[in-house]
């Protein structure tokens, strides 16, 4: 970007990047999109052909809103002036009312808490006029019903904002009660929430569900829910913190992902509140190196503004509700500036991240994921065996995603039967310290069960298909590498073929499904060093069929040294006929640890064991 500040190789060894940095980059941003506000400064109408589902109008008003938030952060007050401007005439008629479920009803809450983050700036010099008229317009949030996933806290921001000020306070104080409290129905704990019902975990955890609550506690100095909420934000940042590359990526997954380093904002609330596990050094390094990775891989173009993909201009990371300004949600990253240029998040010398400390393979139980980092190249692998949104597929239901990978139409990280790569109904079989399972659904009447064994950089993937004919043909692809990364899948039991690729198509091996269920098994790396040694010797593989299970039961055995093994078992109940099994209700888990003892996991609730008909992963730990 231009007119950036030298970089700072002293304080910031790794990125280069201090506050003087950030400021620089909210000043080019602010000053990109003042040409494309209306006369009156209500609307911004960024260039470009495309229109989000909800029209060019409400378009106009989310550049307004995002922008603002961006404004209120940076807290230069000649440009709040503008923003002033734009609020008096906006709210005289301009912008659109707030209704159920429309998109102005999420950007009343960037408006909200741009004023209340400036309220002596801006609000409190505002006359009288102005204010009731923007307090009406805001107060239709307060009544307008939002769809039940994160938008639960658009109104609870709204009304954190609206009951400062006196308007409709004990309206407003409900509406806060009502929202935090619908919330709480997706915490599934260990600092994670799911996006609504079902298990949609992704990045809304740290932009919106952690992101909403702890600033408006915060905000409103209550302490009860500061702590409350503070204590989840620690505990998820102590996972969120393991999904950032040693090259400052997040990782690529779920869906809004043009608000690309958004994914900060919680890093910098962890810092704000104090309530992370994260070192200051370690908090810089991790958000100044995610804005680094974009702003030098095309993210800003030469007009100085925010394009819509991830990395560059990319459709393919779109969702329908995607208007030329939503890429302005990253304006969240910036709620670092509220900390002063003497706090050690601004002055303590940078530290590593997770993923440049040590190899790492990590449980994220709440969601069932496992994420495995490797220290000499930063790559961190997320093995999906727990979230699901078929909506926005393919970045939900692969296998697993990277910081340094995106999903590839071939398609990759996918289980094939039949010619369909359908993934849908995932259910958690439980994960472990090197391991996660799911089962899931292809097409009726087909069903697979899959397991993932981490180390290091190495994965062994094994897939039990059941309810296919026999015959059936089975692909299994690894991971689409690029950018001098590369993606290896050797075959090892029930399959043939395999390979590396370097740039392109995933490699993947193929075979053909027997009597009853069947077991697939490959051997399969993603890596940017340049000379690793052979997957065969790092690990070795043993299948056998057990004897007093039904049809399609195999033992694992995953030898990493003759002393040094994980063993696994896969059955089948439910009946003698797979197809007779596909039909039944989706299984619970079950693993066991040494000592033989049951581990509920899934969708089950803390404790609560189902035993009901389908596949089973037993972890046999010797």
């Amino acid at each position: 970007m231009p007119d950036e500040p030298a970089a700072d190789r002293t304080v910031s060894p790794y990125t280069g990047r201090t506050r003087a940095h950030w400021e620089a980059v909210a000043d080019t941003l602010l000053a990109s999109v003042a040409p494309y506000a209306t006369d009156t400064g209500a609307l911004y109408h960024l260039p470009g052909t495309r229109t989000s589902a909800s029209g060019r109008l409400s378009d106009g008003l989310e550049g307004y809103a995002r922008t603002f938030l961006l404004a209120a952060f940076r807290r230069d007050e000649t440009v709040l002036e503008r923003y002033a401007d734009g609020l008096a005439a906006g709210t005289a008629g301009v912008w659109p009312r707030i209704a159920h479920r429309s998109q102005p009803l999420v950007e009343a809450a960037s408006v909200a808490l741009a004023l209340r983050l400036t309220r002596p700036l801006l609000w409190d010099r505002l006359e009288d006029g102005v204010r009731q008229r923007a307090a009406a317009w805001l107060g239709d949030a307060l009544t307008a019903e939002p769809w039940p996933n994160n938008w639960e806290l658009f109104p609870v921001t709204v009304g954190g904002f609206l009951h400062e000020v006196g308007h409709e306070p004990a309206l407003a104080r409900s509406v806060i009660d009502r929202g935090l409290e619908r919330v709480e129905q997706w915490y599934r704990g260990d600092g994670w929430y799911t996006d609504g019902d079902g298990r949609r975990f992704d990045h809304y955890n740290g932009w919106a569900l952690h992101f909403y609550p702890v600033l408006h506690a915060h905000l409103a100095g209550d302490s009860r829910l500061l702590d409350l909420y503070g204590g989840r934000l620690e505990d998820h940042l102590a996972d969120q913190a393991r999904l950032f590359g040693g090259d400052g990526a997040p990782m690529m997954q779920g869906r809004s992902l043009t608000y690309r380093f958004a994914a900060t904002a919680p890093l910098w609330l962890g810092a704000l509140t104090g309530r992370t596990p994260l070192s200051p050094g370690a908090t810089r390094r991790l958000a100044s190196g995610a804005l680094r990775y974009f702003l030098d891989r095309g993210a800003v173009d030469d007009r100085g503004l925010l394009t819509l993909g991830w990395r560059g201009p990319d459709e393919a990371v779109l969702q329908n509700y995607s208007g030329p300004a939503s890429p302005y949600w990253a304006a969240k990253a910036f709620v670092g500036l509220l900390l002063p240029p003497e706090h050690a998040v601004w002055t303590a010398r940078e530290e590593p991240g997770p993923a440049e400390r040590t190899d790492a393979v990590t449980p994220v139980a709440p969601a069932n994921w496992l994420v495995q980092s490797t220290c000499s190249d930063g790559l961190v692998r997320l093995h999906n065996h727990g979230s699901e949104d078929t909506r926005y597929d393919p970045y939900y239901t692969r296998l697993a995603y990277s910081t340094v990978t995106e999903p590839s139409p071939a398609p990759d990280n996918s289980v094939i039967v039949g010619g369909d790569a359908s993934r849908t109904g995932i259910e958690p079989l439980g994960a472990g310290e090197d391991w996660a399972a799911s089962r899931h659904t292809v097409s009726a009447g087909v069903t697979v069960a899959c397991l993932v064994v981490a180390r290091g950089a190495v994965e062994v993937r094994a897939h039990l298909v059941a309810g296919a004919a026999e015959g059936t043909g089975v692909r299994i692809t690894g991971w689409a590498a690029r950018d001098g990364v590369r993606g290896e899948l050797r075959p090892d039991h029930g399959l043939s073929g395999g390979g590396t690729a370097a740039d392109g198509p995933p490699a993947a091996a193929l075979g053909t499904t027997g009597p009853g269920a069947s077991l697939f098994v490959a051997l399969v790396r993603l890596t940017a060093d340049p000379d690793p040694e052979p997957l065969a010797g790092l690990v070795s593989v043993r299948v056998t069929r057990v004897a007093d299970a039904e049809p399609g039961g195999h033992d694992l055995t995953v030898s990493w040294a003759p002393d040094d093994e994980r063993r696994f078992r896969f059955t089948v109940s439910g009946g003698s006929s797979p197809s007779t099994r596909v039909g039944a209700v989706p299984a619970a888990a079950r693993a066991t640890d040494g000592e033989d003892r049951e581990l509920p996991a899934g969708a089950a609730e803390p404790g609560d064991v189902r035993p009901r008909g389908g596949h089973e992963v037993v972890d046999h730990r010797p």
